[in-house]
């Protein structure tokens, strides 16, 4: 395997960088890359983390999962497993979700083919299309590792599959298919995104798990990891063995041969704790400025009409509550005291009857929710 400047030997693990832009100090922005290559032939699983700078867990899986596949795993191992482990090294330098080349979102500039426009590519967009490129090239699945609020519950977020100009139905629901097995594998509750109007709005087709899916056909998802800035040790070590159920479930890897210090999918990782499918949702917001004071926590099951927050002014007067429009549980409470008008008070995963197979062109089937995280 031919990664940047690795080249990987069967049954070896290798370390490099891939080159994705100059600096205008001299020498080049680059990313770290650790390609771990099974003695036996088989598919490739790629892992992303770290595309916004201050997600450590996400680092810290991506990181860890590769250093436990020692020679020992590799002589068992069938495929190639090729981690990025920091996608975003301008924002990691900061501690800062966004990259300084444009003080936007990097988990927003990967290619959409069915997209155009008449500007020239930023850096970014060209950081981002030399890493799609890459793993293009070989990977059969991708992980992409990010974590959500403080406070926030473990959980990944499957896209759901577009069709229309690059596969027709039909080819999509194979693809969905693929999907769910593996998102079911790496054993988080899940959460379907957006419809598919409201994503490709918020260009979450150009996510890094967003592209790789609905562009370039292949199973992707997105792994929010608990909250930033640190990393949350329990959910590291849940990430890691997700991973390797994976592994286990794209037949590259028996169970029986997961190292013994790797735990079983799912395990110290909250259930659900609702039964019906769920999507993601930034709701509700409060229509009055003030001071926030949450009546709920992450895990708490609530339906319409509740009330979920109050709001006080200055004074601790209380001046307004803010109830969910949708039956569902909490993710996080959103960070800070003071609130706008329009300003959310909760992450939420809410009630979903839509389809995981949409035409691209659908309309918004649910309210909006701005100010994806992904």
């Amino acid at each position: 395997m031919n990664v940047g400047d690795v080249e990987s030997e069967p049954g070896e693990r290798a370390s490099g960088w891939l080159e994705v832009t100059g600096l205008p100090t001299g020498g080049s922005e680059r990313l770290p890359v650790v390609v771990a290559e099974g003695a036996s032939e088989g598919p490739t699983l790629w892992l992303t983390g770290g595309v916004h700078g201050d997600e450590a867990t996400g680092v810290a899986v991506a990181q860890d999962a590769t250093a436990a596949m020692d020679a020992d795993f590799l002589r068992r191992l069938s495929g190639t497993v090729v981690c990025v482990p920091v996608v975003n090294p301008a924002g990691l330098r900061r501690n800062r979700r966004h990259s300084y080349y444009g003080g936007d979102d990097p988990n927003r500039y990967f290619p959409d083919p069915e997209s155009s426009s008449s500007r020239p590519p930023s850096v970014q967009e060209r950081i981002d299309e030399r890493l799609y490129e890459a793993f293009c090239d070989s990977a059969d699945a991708l992980v992409d590792l990010h974590t959500a609020q403080v406070g926030s519950m473990p959980f990944v977020i499957r896209d759901r599959v577009l069709y229309g100009e690059r596969r027709d139905e039909s080819e999509a629901e194979s693809l969905a298919e693929d999907l769910s097995r593996l998102v079911d594998a790496y054993g988080f509750p899940t959460l379907t995104e957006y419809p598919a109007a409201e994503y490709v709005e918020q260009a979450l087709q150009r996510s890094t798990a967003g592209a790789a899916l609905n562009a370039a056909g292949i199973p992707s998802f997105t792994v929010e990891l608990g909250g930033h800035s640190v990393v949350e040790e329990d959910v590291r070590a849940a990430g890691v063995a997700g991973v390797f159920g994976v592994l286990v479930e794209m037949g590259m890897v028996d169970e029986s041969d997961v190292p013994d210090a790797v735990g079983a999918p799912g395990t110290d990782v909250p259930d659900a704790p609702v039964d019906y499918p769920v999507r993601r949702a930034v709701h509700p917001r409060t229509e009055t400025a003030g001071l926030v004071r949450h009546r709920v926590v992450a895990g708490d099951v609530v339906e319409a009409g509740d009330v979920v927050a109050d709001v006080v002014s200055p004074h601790g007067d209380t001046t307004d509550t803010v109830e969910s429009e949708h039956d569902g549980y909490v993710i996080a409470r959103r960070e800070g005291l003071a609130a706008y008008e329009g300003d959310p008070v909760l992450s939420m995963a809410v009630r979903d009857d839509g389809e995981l197979v949409v035409p691209r062109d659908a309309d918004a089937d649910a309210d909006t929710d701005a100010d994806a995280d992904t």
